[in-house]
């Protein structure tokens, strides 16, 4: 019996130490987070203070329905914030499936000879020139019969900012040439951390034998690189500022609730890989001039529309 008792009396204290115990760590957790969250807060806010100059503004946009899994980004770089006119000096859209968190990106020349809606034939960055966003959407879905369903614009200034706060370490790239015409640095051949200016300059570069060609493969391999260096740890506690300065500096459709919904989702899926396209492609296209328009890319565009369809899985 008294055994019984004594075995009772020490089953009590342990249940009591391990609720003590438990109780504890609870608010540690709780801790943890409240401290996370301010810390998010306060860097979000920090970047939006970043971006406080850079106007925001809507721009006309009419998106696609979305149905299924896939979701269509139409990525806009431009050399003005507005000040004037300005043609596209790069159009991607960039496919993302939510449920495979895979990604595919596929950027067009901006010189592609087309017809533009309301206008007569032009080179394809000519589109968002003459009626921004929606026309060059407009223009692409005529094309190629592709939905977009979000659009993202960003001049050259905003997206040296944004590298800077993500990657304040720089952004490791492999350049392959010494690099220095028309871009406003000079480059190194060799693998090297490139800040916001650099890895502009090296995304812009085309005065070489495979000119514009060779500056859309560079696009793509910085926002490869990108990828990879907002999924490492060390850059990861960079997002809510980054989110916060993207704000201002990037023209969006969609709200701060949904960006920061996206990047969690994509965080949340692990490392995506990104596949590649360049339209046009290989064999389906050939060099013209007109008057009006100079130098033009002509392509087949039955030929281009039926290997990007296969590419994004549309209709298959």
């Amino acid at each position: 019996m008294e055994d019984n008792q004594i075995r009772s009396r020490s089953e009590k204290r342990y249940k009591k130490k391990r609720f003590r115990i438990g109780r504890f760590i609870v608010l540690i957790l709780l801790l943890i987070i409240i401290g996370v969250s301010a810390y998010s807060n306060h860097q979000y806010r920090i970047g939006l203070e970043l971006a406080g100059d850079a106007e925001k503004e809507k721009m006309d946009f009419l998106p696609d329905e979305q149905t299924g899994n896939i979701v269509n980004y139409l990525i806009i770089g431009v050399d003005s914030r507005g000040e004037e006119k300005s043609r596209s000096d790069t159009m991607m859209v960039l496919s993302w499936n939510k449920d495979t968190n895979d990604m595919k990106l596929v950027s067009f020349m901006r010189d592609i000879y087309t017809e533009i809606p309301g206008y007569d034939s032009w080179k394809l960055n000519t589109a968002y020139y003459l009626g921004g966003v929606q026309l060059l959407k407009q223009t692409l879905n005529e094309m190629f019969d592709i939905p977009i369903h979000h659009y993202m614009v960003m001049d050259f200034q905003s997206f040296e900012s944004l590298i800077d706060i993500i990657a304040p370490n720089g952004v490791e790239i492999d350049v392959e040439k010494d690099m220095s015409a028309y871009i406003g640095v000079s480059l190194k051949k060799g693998v090297q951390r490139l800040n916001g200016k650099e890895l502009l300059g090296y995304a812009r570069f085309r005065h070489d034998a495979q000119g514009d060609f060779g500056r859309v493969e560079r696009q793509q391999k910085v926002i490869e690189a990108l990828k990879e260096e907002v999924m490492k740890p060390t850059n990861i506690k960079n997002l809510p500022k980054f989110i916060g300065a993207a704000q201002g500096y990037v023209l969006t459709d969609m709200t701060s609730g949904e960006e920061f919904k996206t990047v969690l989702s994509v965080l949340a899926g692990g490392k995506p890989s990104i596949e590649k396209m360049t339209i046009p492609v290989e064999g389906t296209y050939w060099f013209n001039s007109y008057q009006h328009a100079g130098s033009v890319i002509e392509i087949d565009l039955e030929a281009n529309k039926k290997e990007l369809h296969e590419f994004l899985g549309i209709g298959g």
